[in-house]
């Protein structure tokens, strides 16, 4: 995956649980990427170790840019965003992660 983010280091804030995946949102993240990164939330499909999507929200000058990578995908979404936290963060990057790995389950469980 070509343009996925290249953590150095992150902390995990919560971990979620839907439809055959398991979704971490990490914050705090130092990056070697030009974009610094407010949030990531990265999707890791059960029984593999790596992601294998991330909706990202990346700092910029008016505001965060909301943007998904994945094998196929790399594409800014939205742009002049701000969320008050966390949660807010998550409950947008779920549903477009959903939308995009197409994933029909219930809600996202919460696990952390």
């Amino acid at each position: 995956m070509e343009h996925r983010p290249h953590i150095r280091t992150a902390i995990p804030k919560r971990r979620y649980r839907l439809d055959g995946c398991e979704a971490t949102l990490l914050g705090e993240i130092d990056s070697a990427d030009p974009r610094p990164y407010r949030f990531i939330l990265a999707f890791v499909p059960a029984g593999e170790g790596e992601p294998s999507l991330y909706v990202c929200a990346e700092r910029g000058g008016e505001g965060d840019r909301l943007r998904v990578v994945s094998a196929l995908l790399d594409e800014v979404m939205a742009e002049g965003l701000a969320w008050d936290g966390p949660d807010a963060f998550a409950e947008q990057a779920l549903t477009l992660g959903r939308q995009v790995l197409g994933l029909r389950g219930g809600a996202a469980q919460r696990l952390l």
